[in-house]
Formats: structure tokens, C-alpha cells, sequence
């Protein structure tokens, strides 16, 4: 197959999905990738049963420089199509919260299925082969690798981001752009865990495994999940979700009390138990070990019958609206995604093809399209092949 229609690069979920589609008319497709294995990312998601989609998909739930460009793709092939897929072969899924399915066995399942269909389809997939060089001397494309020049009519750069480099992520897809001339918005860590210095990094680690609901606010931007306390700042689904907007060197706020009205609740403490210390008040609403150490950053102590209502307001406001300036987050080593990535302004939001290079498309997660926490990034994956598929 060294002469071929549709040349995939990533064997990852993008990339297998837009072979399926390319296949399934007729196409001459080959996908390689350089792993020993197909699809990581999906092996190792969700805990390993893969939070595969989410029956709540909608634009909104992406963050690009333009909002607009995964509309097309989204409403073309949806949640609802995917859930199909998965139900035709029979693979047991349930609902966590908030709309997320899951594998109720192995996500290892979801890689089957893609490679089953793949090869129904008549699509090839070929591992650990290395991309050596790219270039388009006419009208087709060559692509130099470790097992030999492949020439392809169209191709599908599907390789990612380089979030998760311990399993050979890299920016690939960005190099190859630009080598094209195509713009890339800068690319950054997303999803990932937020760390900060001082007495705040103290504070943290102190506090490492504690969890709590907790609202946290970037701007005018909120998720409501769980927190959780590391050794080097923050994590848990709403830290993960903020860090996709958070901007350096600005703060966060976050709400620990979002289901109390934590001045009320102090202030009938007080009139009930008077004797009681006010960090004792604020263990009831808030994990034993959290509320000590926040009464000893917040300077709250004493008894409550010593406390007017304008301590017992600012306790609770700082309970409330915590203000936190992290220093950085853990970088692409955590990352579950990569925010930015090849420039929309660049791509057909129908098809996925570069304006610039007839032939050559950009699928998945090295463009700019990123989704929120909760199996949106495999939706845009499946749609965004999808869409590729149909006309590469």
C-alpha cells in the first residue's frame, strides 16, 4: 500500500475514525502511527473504561479561538451517532454525573471496535512506523518513513497533542503546519492541575488528599466538581476544567461552601452554641483537617460568642470566595489535552482541509478545538474524523 488515496498520521482516536469513515467509500487508506500500539489515549482514559462521549455535547462545551468552527462537525456527527456505534457492538456502557458514559468494562472495547471497523471497512492500520519527513513535490503528497515512501492523495495529520509525552505525545502536527505555512495558535497544557509557592503550596500540602465540592471561578467562567488538595496546589474535576481559561498571573476563587449560606450558618451557631470556637462552627460545614488549617490562614479563632457579625461575614466570605493565584499548572506531563493548536482560520469547518494545501487536513486534538472535562475531546475526535472521512 504504497500508493494510496487517504494517508492517516495517528492511530489515535481521530485518526481511526476518519480511516473508518475514508474506507467505508471505497478509499485506499493507510494509517500509521509510530506506537507499538493503537490508541493510548483511549486505553488509559476514564480510569481505563473510557469516558468515551457525553450525552450533553454542545458548542458550548469547547473553547477555541473561534467558537463557531466545531459547530459543523458537532451537529454532523453526534453524541447520539457514537452511542450507536458502541451499542451495535453490543459494548455495556453506563452514565456517570453530568452526562459522561463509560464503559462498563474495559476501554479497551472502544479500541476494538474502531479496529474492527476499520478493517470491515478495507482500511489498513500499520504501527511503529516513524515519520521522517512530509512534502507535496505535485499533486500528491510523499511521506518518508522508517518502512519506506508512502504517496497518498489526500493526507490526515490526526497525531495530537503533546499533552501525556511519557507516551510518545509530541507536536508533530504543529511542525508540519507550519512547515505548510498554516498558522498555529500557541499551544498550552489543559486540564491539568494548578500549582502554586509559598504558604499557599504549604497550605496544599498539608491538606494533599483532602476532597471537597467546591465552585471554582475563573472570571465569569465557573465550574461546579470536585476539588482536590495535592502536594503541589490544586486538582479534581473544577481545577481541571478552570485551568483551560485560567491566565497567569491572575486569581482564581473558590467557593468551598457552594450549597450553604455560610454567614447563617455561623451566626445561628453562634446564638446556639456560643461557647463553641469558631473553626469548631466551621468544621461543620467543611472536612475536619481543612477546617483547621483554613481558621489558622484565615486567623479565625476564638469562641463564637466573642465574634461580631462582621468576623462571622468575612469568614464566610472567605469560605466563599477564596482567592488563590497559582504560579503554573503541571505542564503537558498531566495535561489531559492541549489547548491551541492549528489555526481554524486555516481549515474548512465542513471538511477539515487546509485552505492553503488542497489535500492536507487537520483532525483531533492538534487543532484548535478543545473540550471541556467529561469525554467532549473524544467527541470532537470522533466528529472531526468523521467529517475528514467523508471527503479525503
Amino acid at each position: 500500500m504504497h500508493d494510496l488515496d487517504v494517508l492517516v498520521l495517528g492511530g489515535g482516536a481521530a485518526g481511526l475514525m476518519c480511516g473508518i469513515e475514508a474506507a467505508k467509500r471505497g478509499r485506499r487508506v493507510l494509517v500509521v502511527d509510530h506506537a507499538a500500539k493503537p490508541a493510548e489515549k483511549i486505553r488509559i482514559s476514564g480510569g481505563g473504561r473510557c469516558n468515551f462521549t457525553n450525552l450533553n455535547c454542545t458548542p458550548a462545551n469547547f473553547l477555541s479561538a473561534n467558537p463557531r468552527f466545531c459547530i459543523s462537525a458537532l451537529k454532523r456527527y453526534t453524541q447520539h451517532d457514537f452511542l450507536a456505534l458502541v451499542e451495535k457492538h453490543r459494548i455495556a456502557w453506563h452514565e456517570k454525573t453530568l452526562g459522561q458514559l463509560f464503559c462498563d468494562g474495559s476501554s479497551k472495547e472502544i479500541i476494538r471496535m474502531l479496529l474492527a471497523e476499520l478493517a470491515a471497512a478495507g482500511g489498513v492500520l500499520q504501527l511503529d512506523t516513524e515519520i521522517k519527513a512530509v512534502s507535496k513535490p505535485d499533486e500528491r503528497f510523499s511521506v518518508a518513513t522508517s518502512r519506506g515512501t508512502l504517496q497518498a492523495a489526500s493526507l490526515v495529520v490526526a497525531t495530537g497533542g503533546p499533552s501525556i509525552p511519557k507516551m510518545g505525545a509530541t507536536g508533530f502536527a504543529y511542525e508540519l503546519a507550519r512547515q505548510f505555512g498554516l498558522n498555529v495558535i500557541a499551544p498550552r497544557a489543559g486540564l491539568v492541575p494548578l500549582t502554586f509557592s509559598d504558604a499557599n503550596k504549604e497550605l496544599c500540602s498539608r491538606l494533599s488528599g483532602v476532597s471537597v465540592d467546591a465552585k471554582v471561578s475563573f472570571q465569569k467562567t465557573t465550574f461546579r466538581e470536585g476539588l482536590l488538595f495535592t502536594h503541589r496546589g490544586l486538582s479534581g474535576p473544577s481545577i481541571l476544567q478552570i485551568s483551560s481559561y485560567w491566565q497567569e498571573g491572575r486569581p482564581i476563587s473558590v467557593n468551598l461552601v457552594p450549597d450553604t449560606d455560610a454567614f447563617e450558618t455561623l451566626r445561628r451557631a453562634r446564638q446556639e452554641t456560643p461557647k463553641q470556637d469558631l473553626k469548631t462552627a466551621i468544621g461543620q460545614m467543611l472536612p475536619h483537617r481543612l477546617a483547621e488549617e483554613l481558621s489558622q490562614a484565615f486567623q479565625l479563632k476564638g469562641r463564637l460568642a466573642d465574634q461580631s457579625d462582621k468576623v462571622l461575614r468575612r469568614a464566610a466570605e472567605q469560605l466563599g470566595s477564596w482567592q488563590l493565584t497559582p504560579v503554573g499548572t503541571e505542564g503537558y506531563r498531566t495535561a489531559e489535552v492541549t489547548l491551541g493548536g492549528v489555526d481554524t482560520s486555516e481549515l474548512s469547518s465542513r471538511t477539515m482541509e487546509s485552505a492553503r494545501v488542497p489535500g492536507l487536513y487537520f483532525i483531533g486534538e492538534g487543532v484548535d478545538v478543545t473540550g471541556h472535562l467529561g469525554g467532549f475531546n473524544f467527541q470532537w475526535a470522533w466528529s472531526s474524523g468523521h467529517a475528514a472521512g467523508q471527503v479525503v
